[in-house]
């Protein structure tokens, strides 16, 4: 796997609070801020990559 893992984020105009979801792999998480989306996504990619998997080095979070 690269070094790199990408989520692109995206705002809920109807409901409030934003989603992110990883290109590339089956990893979603959602937050009421923008603080809270970053926060998820650590916790999302720690429990994504097992300890017997390479993570990324780098999470970017590219919004829409």
């Amino acid at each position: 796997m690269g070094s790199e893992i990408i989520f692109e984020v995206s705002e809920d105009e109807v409901d409030g609070g934003y989603s992110a979801s990883a290109v590339g792999y089956g990893i979603h998480t959602q937050g009421e801020t923008l603080d809270d989306v970053r926060a998820n996504v650590r916790e999302a990619v720690e429990c994504f990559f097992d300890e017997g998997m390479d993570r990324p080095a780098l999470i970017r979070l590219i919004r829409q």
